[in-house]
């Protein structure tokens, strides 16, 4: 192209036009705020006076985006600190504010900024998890003193409601709102076996997904355990699994088991679900454990440390509370045996969670790992009846039950004690010896039709379950779901309501069970009423029905899920005559100690709850309690500096005195 028409030249005259503003009259414009005497102290008397009779005059519209002071919905904000992190002068520091509610998934603190360092760019906005941080159209403040411009932005500006101005919109939203799919196995393919429903993160979206999370920690305030998130998540993102797995083995040593059904309360704790889908910190634990190859375990077990604890602990159970006390202790340097009544450790992650959810080699390379760090596992071998709570009390110095919840429980109605009428936790362990191949088929009592009871995650399970057995079994599947709740206050997960409709699932939320329909010996049905509401004005349960709105779900079998009961048969009646049973959970405190007992504690199901990873945390504050309990008598030698490292990491699971890895 000619360079002269590619940059054709201005005319000489073109500077003069500009002095047709010459003899023009200026527009000004009043400043519609307050002046006194506090932030206009260098304007003297006459002017300020000129200034406050303007106040009166109206004002001209400031531009809709002008990025003037900050000003911040308390009531929204989480204090997250993406502000903080973003700002490119450090014009923001986070404060704590204790006069905050302590609530998961918050902090108590809130920004502060430095209007001398502010350069009013808009990042902050542009970054905020939960847009309560915004910029008002107020910029005119004055003040003699420096420190004055340090503020706390509230939802006024100075006591007074203000203009909006500058806000984020979907162009300058720093935030990635969407989570990156995870891929399944389509429903019609995975219900013709056990493979695992879940097929994991590839590398490529396992970064992608990791970076969305902007590093803020809120996640872990909701964390039972208190893992440390943002750091193995960005250990993801700079592709270094070896890291991330040291990371994760600091506060849990069941991340393989939590990573594929934990209920992951850190997600709904997220700072980005606030506006959009929270980060998959499940998926991201499970792609680490997955990723790690065997070798790279021995790496992270390579600094050896010698017994020092005289001591010996005994475990009744290998579920996760069991698991995770065995973990801890072994870490402070105590003996540990481990003692299981069924083949395999792992309790409710062995015999309950169904085989395509959470599959053998996931919970096996939990346990080896537990295995591999010095604790003794002894299968086969049930309390009460091989040996007894008293010969443990006599050979060990403490004993943590962690013994769960196996026993199905049933409603007491017209026919429930009928062959076919059948508890979830009678069932489950079953299928699960079906997909490991040591039962066959046959052997499992599974009619053509199924009605089951219950509306968590547990019935899903059931459910599903059957699905594939009687596929497998007849060609075709027949399976009804019922439950007192609708689908509005379902308490099963969103996952397993969609699974499991996919899968063939036949649903009537919303009706009480009556009766076992029994005709000449067999089950027909399940006789149910229209349920009206389950739990009262006051909130307890106290379910009402409609009579008059009867129906009968036709099946040959019914299926209970309507929660589990513990086992205490292995307690002997002296020690079960000092213990304080609430609801059927023993008391103790919040070390897992049981009132009344010496050297008992306890945690899992039967202290708080069917939950893998609340029980992943009771195993820690057990282990911490029989420490408390054992140290200071049975200690054989001083501690050296690493193991006093060791030992105040777990007690305090501070990140920066991680329990390093231990060898035998």
């Amino acid at each position: 192209m000619d360079e002269k028409k590619k940059y054709p030249k201005s005319s000489i005259f073109k500077p003069l036009r500009h002095f047709k503003y010459l003899f023009k009259k200026p527009v000004t414009h009043p400043m519609n705020t307050i002046f006194t005497k506090k932030n206009a102290s260098y304007l003297n008397d006459n002017l300020l006076i000129k200034l406050k009779s303007r106040l009166d005059s109206n004002p001209r519209t400031a531009p809709d985006n002008l990025r003037g002071f900050h000003v911040n919905d308390w009531s929204k904000c989480i204090g997250c600190s993406t502000c903080e992190s973003i700002c490119p002068t450090d014009a923001i520091k986070m404060v704590e504010r204790t006069d905050l509610p302590m609530v998961a998934g918050a902090y108590q603190q809130r920004p502060v900024i430095d209007y001398g360092r502010c350069c009013f760019c808009g990042l902050c906005v542009d970054t905020c998890t939960t847009e309560s941080l915004k910029m008002s159209k107020e910029y005119i403040y004055s003040d003699s003193d420096p420190d004055s411009f340090l503020l706390m932005p509230e939802s006024t500006w100075q006591g007074e409601e203000v203009e909006i101005g500058y806000v984020k919109n979907a162009t300058t939203d720093l935030l990635d709102l969407k989570r990156i799919p995870m891929d399944h196995i389509g429903a019609d393919e995975r219900v013709k076996s056990y493979i695992e429903v879940i097929r994991g993160y590839s590398k490529e979206f396992a970064k992608q997904e990791a970076a969305r999370c902007v590093e803020c920690g809120v996640c872990t305030t909701a964390c039972p355990v208190q893992m440390h998130i943002p750091q193995y998540i960005k250990a993801i993102w700079e592709d270094d699994i070896e890291g991330g797995l040291r990371i994760m083995y600091e506060t849990n040593p069941l991340p393989g088991v939590c990573g594929r059904v934990c209920t992951h309360n850190c997600e709904t704790a997220c700072a980005i679900a606030v506006r959009g889908e929270g980060i998959a910190i499940r998926w991201l634990k499970r792609y680490i454990i997955d990723s790690a190859p065997d070798d790279m375990y021995e790496k992270i077990f390579s600094e050896p440390v010698s017994e020092i604890i005289d001591a010996k602990i005994a475990i009744a159970g290998s579920g996760p509370a069991s698991l995770s006390a065995a973990y801890y202790l072994r870490g402070l340097g105590y003996k540990v045996d481990v003692f299981e009544e069924k083949s395999r450790p792992g309790g409710v992650a062995s015999y309950g969670a169904p085989q395509y959810r959470i599959p053998d080699y996931a919970v096996e390379k939990d346990i080896n790992f537990i295995k591999k760090i010095g604790v003794n596992f002894k299968t086969n071998v049930r309390i009460g009846k091989d040996i007894t709570l008293d010969e443990l009390s006599k050979d060990y110095d403490a004993t943590f039950l962690g013994t769960g919840f196996f026993k199905a429980r049933k409603l007491n109605i017209p026919g429930s004690d009928h062959i076919d009428v059948i508890g979830a936790m009678d069932f489950l362990p079953l299928t699960r010896d079906l997909a490991r191949g040591d039962l066959k088929i046959e052997d499992i009592n599974v009619k053509e039709s199924a009605v089951v009871v219950g509306g968590g995650d547990v019935a899903f399970d059931v459910a599903r379950n059957l699905i594939r057995i009687q596929l497998m079994k007849f060609g075709k599947a027949d399976v009804k779901l019922t439950s007192l709740e609708s689908l509005d206050i379902l308490p099963a997960s969103k996952e397993e309501l969609e699974e499991g409709g996919q899968e063939g699932v036949q649903f009537h939320f919303g009706n009480g069970p009556q009766e076992i329909v029994v005709n000449k010996g067999k089950v027909e049905g399940l006789k149910v009423w229209k349920c009206l509401s389950v739990f009262d004005e006051e909130g307890k349960f106290n379910p009402k029905f409609d009579q008059a709105q009867e129906s009968i779900l036709k099946a040959k079998q019914v299926y209970f899920s309507i929660g589990q009961a513990p086992d205490y048969d292995y307690l002997p009646e002296d020690i079960q005559s000092k213990i304080t049973f609430v609801r059927g959970k023993i008391k103790a405190d919040m070390n897992g100690q049981v009132d009344g007992v010496k050297g008992l504690f306890i945690g899992g199901d039967i202290n708080r709850g069917p939950d893998i990873i609340t029980a992943v945390s009771d195993g820690h504050r057990a282990a911490i309690g029989i420490d408390d309990y054992l140290y200071k008598k049975s200690k054989k030698t001083e501690a050296s500096d690493y193991f006093k490292e060791i030992r105040e990491a777990i007690k305090v699971n501070n990140p920066d005195l991680a329990l390093k890895p231990i060898k035998k």
